[in-house]
């Protein structure tokens, strides 16, 4: 934490003439280090509900270099509703990035995993890695990723899957920014998992720290194949459970950053 002490008043104190110590005392140094942990009222990647429709704990851990390197990982809760045996999704990932004037670029890697889950009539797991473009323009920015791994998310044969991320976030001002994002996914050699989505949402900077937000979400399939989704796994009670995760959503979410 950074701490300022106004030169006026240090002025008023000292009658006029600022102490020598306090005017070279060293700025204080910004660590490259941060983190941060949400609670959701639910967890939503790319317009679909992963926890099926339950509340997420989240939480990430960022290296950033001076000289535009990073990296870093983040965890989330997920439900074995929607991925089979699974209970956790766990990012690892590095990226470079720069600027000229107002446009910005990145090249990164993410790699997705999804510890003890399994597609059992596959035999297919979820992890999954992307390499990943990204632009942007003062509030605005586009970013592509692309699957350079066989499988996708539990679908096999899926290398060269692509995600194509568009939004904005322009700042508001008084510590609100206004959230937009669409989103189209393309699923290689499977089309019918295919999938548009879109997001519309604020966030507030609440304290130092501290931001709160709230967000609509919701996803179209260009099949049916989400309408009715099921893994066919009987829960407690013996009943097979399906949802539609792409459908329209609220999402509330608490964040505090180190």
């Amino acid at each position: 934490m950074r701490y300022a002490l106004s030169a006026c008043i240090l002025a008023m104190l000292y009658g006029g003439a600022l102490p020598a110590r306090a005017q070279t005392a060293p700025a204080p140094e910004i660590s490259p280090f941060t983190a941060n942990v949400t609670l959701a009222s639910q967890y939503i990647s790319r317009g679909f509900r992963q926890t099926w429709g339950k509340p997420a704990l989240q939480g990430g851990f960022d290296y950033a270099a001076p000289n535009g390197f990073s990296a870093g990982t983040w965890l989330s809760t997920v439900s074995n509703r929607f991925v089979e045996n699974g209970t956790v999704e766990w990012d690892v990932y590095g990226n470079y990035g720069a600027t000229v004037g107002d446009v910005g670029y990145s090249v990164g890697y993410y790699h997705y995993l999804y510890p003890g889950a399994e597609y059992n009539a596959s035999h297919t797991t979820y992890n999954y890695g992307e390499v990943a473009l990204g632009l942007t323009y003062k509030f605005a920015y586009a970013k592509y990723n692309y699957t350079v791994t066989p499988e996708f998310f539990g679908i096999e044969n899926a290398r060269g899957t692509g995600y194509l991320d568009i939004g904005a976030n322009p700042d508001l001002g008084n510590g609100w920014t206004l959230n937009l994002h669409f989103g189209h996914g393309r699923v290689a050699h499977n089309s019918m998992w295919n999938w548009r989505d879109y997001k519309v949402g604020f966030s507030k900077l609440v304290a130092p720290g501290w931001t709160v937000s709230a967000a609509y979400t919701r996803a179209h399939a260009l099949t049916n194949a989400y309408d009715n989704y099921t893994l066919g796994i009987p829960n407690s009670a013996g009943v097979i459970e399906t949802s539609n995760p792409a459908q329209g959503t609220l999402v509330l979410a608490l964040t505090r950053s180190f």
